[in-house]
């Protein structure tokens, strides 16, 4: 699959990438600390010592990859008018990310999720959102910067991230797809299960299993492949798909195209956080077929990219020369 192929090459092309992201975003909210007694008010672990950090999450981490990886991400996404909006565009402007597909929506609030976590062991997680879908005016205003964006911006890939908090709605879907079809730019979509259906004739559709199995009403399981298989052929077919990528954990990869299918297992590793790994697997992805790689060497570079994250604490990008090395010694057959 890989003879002969030049990992250093492919990943300076990716400079050349220019991808649009849309979807929900969120302020991913970390508490550090240390647990070393038990409540005495309740059965509970007492946490001390807190360290607070907050990160760009959903699909502003999916930004991060694409720019950790080189490329120029350009991130679409509506915020609220509140004081968590200030603490958002303040982490794009340290991480250099431009604002310029941002909305403010001053009756929504911006989606925190906030994480206490001791060592390695997750606690508790606190949401804070609004799921509500966009309203007219604002959904209007989001769709005319973001197609403004693609007439002008040489965009190379589309990718909905779709979190269903709201952002991206069947009219936000089938608007957007009419200009990348009509301009010939590929669309990925990470689903999840509000618009699950919505995504007809996407270039890569990539569901986690969860959201796999729920969406096309089926019982198999991660390691039941014939029967992921055949039940996604036939949700392939009927959705007009390119490539159907579905993620399945700690299994690997089913990669279906037509008259084709690539079962990708993945590589063993010490998993300690699967947070932000499908917005990692998307963002590789997306910038493989971009860069014009096949279906089946796609899936594979997306496979290690997505379990590489999962050996970090909390949702973090990829780096670029961490792949690329892990490409050249596990990928390239002598």
């Amino acid at each position: 699959m890989f003879e002969g192929f030049d990992f250093h090459a492919f990943f300076e092309e990716i400079r050349n990438k220019k991808v649009l992201i849309i979807g929900d975003v969120m302020i991913d909210t970390y508490f550090w600390g240390n647990v070393d007694r038990v409540s005495p008010e309740a059965p509970v672990p007492i946490v001390s010592e807190i360290i607070e950090e907050n990160r760009l999450g959903g699909a502003a981490n999916v930004a991060l990859n694409i720019k950790s990886l080189g490329a120029v991400p350009i991130l679409c996404s509506v915020i609220g008018g509140d004081d968590r909006a200030t603490v958002f565009l303040d982490l794009l402007e340290e991480q250099n990310l431009s604002d310029v597909g941002i909305t403010v929506d001053e009756y929504r609030i911006t989606t925190q999720k906030t994480r206490v976590i001791s060592g390695f062991k997750h606690l508790l997680r606190i949401d804070e959102e609004i799921g509500n879908s966009l309203a007219k005016r604002v959904q209007d205003e989001f769709v005319e910067k973001v197609l403004s964006l693609m007439e002008t911006g040489g965009i190379n890939a589309v990718i909905f991230q779709d979190y269903d908090k709201g952002v991206i709605t069947p009219q936000v879907i089938s608007r957007v797809n009419k200009v990348a079809l009509r301009k010939d730019i590929p669309v990925m979509a990470d689903p999840k299960f509000r618009n699950f259906k919505k995504y007809k004739d996407s270039t890569i559709f990539k569901p986690n299993l969860k959201e796999f199995v729920k969406g096309c009403k089926t019982d198999a399981t991660k390691k039941d492949i014939e029967k992921l298989t055949a039940t996604g052929e036939r949700f392939r077919q009927e959705q007009n798909i390119r490539i159907l990528m579905i993620t399945l954990s700690d299994e690997g990869i089913l990669v279906l195209e037509k008259d084709a299918q690539h079962y990708i297992p993945s590589v063993k590793r010490h998993i300690t956080d699967v947070s932000g790994a499908g917005d990692t697997v998307i963002s590789v992805a997306a910038l493989c077929h971009a860069c014009g790689l096949s279906a089946a060497q796609t899936g594979t570079i997306a496979n290690l990219a997505g379990g590489l994250v999962c050996e970090k604490s909390g949702v973090v990008p990829i780096k670029k020369e961490q792949l690329e090395k892990e490409c050249g010694e596990l990928l390239v057959e002598h």
